[in-house]
């Protein structure tokens, strides 16, 4: 019985890898030139390591606790083998990231206190004991990332979310992009040129599974996150007005040739006063305004300095692989039996992007 429901989750499994490389296969998955920044891998960094360090009780051959290590380590490398970038750039918060947003709305992320524990499977005895080892993995994962080739971005006083939309929209126009990260606002930036990985779901959304999926265009997504609120972020949305509620008003938000703005929504709610529905819209709308600050992507607010630092990192040189640094970092860990077989996983995930690091550096290929 065990063997016929490994069977079955093994064929469930492969079906969906299937299914995932013909979605990229679409999007010109297979497809090289010499251009690193022809299709592009941006991942939210954070978020990745947060969710990993969450769930997976992985420890070393000493004991200790390595989950978020592991996790991360994997996680990234099973979306670059899936997804074949010619340039991986991983982002992560600054110092200060979310005090923009703060100021608008002191309750945003309010929630994300440090009483809370994170880390699932209770590996830990006490919040201090896991807060120290998140701490501890997260800055050995950083390390990790100097050994290989990608490039890696923070920038103090921006978020990650806007250091990410930044270079998917502004600063790489031309490049084939994907956004590895759970977080929905990114399904906002999705159009033929940018998709988005979600690690967990393990789906890569383009417009057609957004609209699936939500119910909306990606176009149109944020006007829907908007009414939605965000309990991630602690966010909340325009009170009585539930998505299924605003689509059946604005059925045009499932257009793809219709993009709704706030100021249409709330127009059309000033023309109708005396309706339930729009009376709340028209008692939302300082909330409206405040959502859409706080949750658009399409246009980030980040200084002229930030955008340098950007620019000079992501168009800079691509560091190359340091596999002997790798695997000394690997054997002071003691992850053996963490993560088995090193060696050949070095070879099969990042050999075709050290290629592409030596040709944009002028270096060997």
């Amino acid at each position: 019985m065990m063997l016929n429901i490994q069977t079955k989750w093994l064929a469930m499994s492969n079906g969906r890898y299937i299914s995932i490389l013909k979605e990229i296969k679409k999007s010109g998955g297979d497809s090289y030139s010499n251009n690193p920044n022809e299709k592009v891998l941006i991942i939210d960094g954070l978020n990745t390591f947060i969710r990993v360090f969450s769930v997976i009780p992985t420890t070393n051959d000493d004991g200790i606790h390595v989950g978020g290590i592991v996790g991360f380590l994997k996680s990234v490398g099973y979306a670059i083998k899936m997804l074949a970038p010619t340039r991986t750039i991983i982002v992560f918060d600054g110092k200060g990231g979310s005090n923009r947003r703060r100021k608008l709305y002191p309750e945003y992320k309010a929630k994300r206190t440090t009483k809370i524990r994170l880390n699932r499977v209770n590996d830990f005895e006490n919040i201090e004991d896991e807060r120290h080892s998140m701490m501890m993995q997260l800055s050995r994962c950083a390390e990790y990332l100097e050994k290989l080739p990608v490039n890696i971005v923070s920038v103090d006083s921006v978020e990650a979310d806007d250091v990410m939309a930044y270079i998917a929209k502004q600063l790489l126009p031309k490049s084939k992009t994907t956004i590895m990260s759970t977080d929905k606002d990114f399904l906002q930036l999705v159009s033929d040129r940018i998709s988005v990985w979600s690690p967990t779901k393990k789906k890569l959304y383009n417009p057609e599974k957004v609209l699936e999926e939500y119910k909306v265009t990606s176009k149109n997504l944020l006007l829907s996150r908007i009414f939605e609120g965000d309990q991630s972020d602690n966010i909340k949305g325009v009170m009585g007005i539930g998505v299924k509620t605003l689509l059946k008003n604005f059925p045009q938000l499932a257009d793809e040739n219709v993009v709704m703005t706030r100021d249409d929504v709330i127009k059309e709610a000033q023309n109708h006063k005396g309706d339930r529905f729009y009376d709340l819209i028209n008692d939302g709308v300082d909330t409206i305004h405040r959502n859409h600050k706080l949750m658009q992507l399409q246009e980030v607010d980040i200084s002229g300095n930030a955008k340098l630092k950007i620019n000079n990192i992501v168009n800079g040189k691509i560091p190359e692989l340091s596999k002997p640094n790798f695997q000394k970092m690997f054997i002071e860990d003691r992850m053996f039996g963490a993560l088995p077989n090193m060696d050949s996983w070095i070879m099969q995930t990042w050999t075709k992007l050290n290629r592409f690091a030596k040709i944009n550096n002028g270096t060997k290929a």
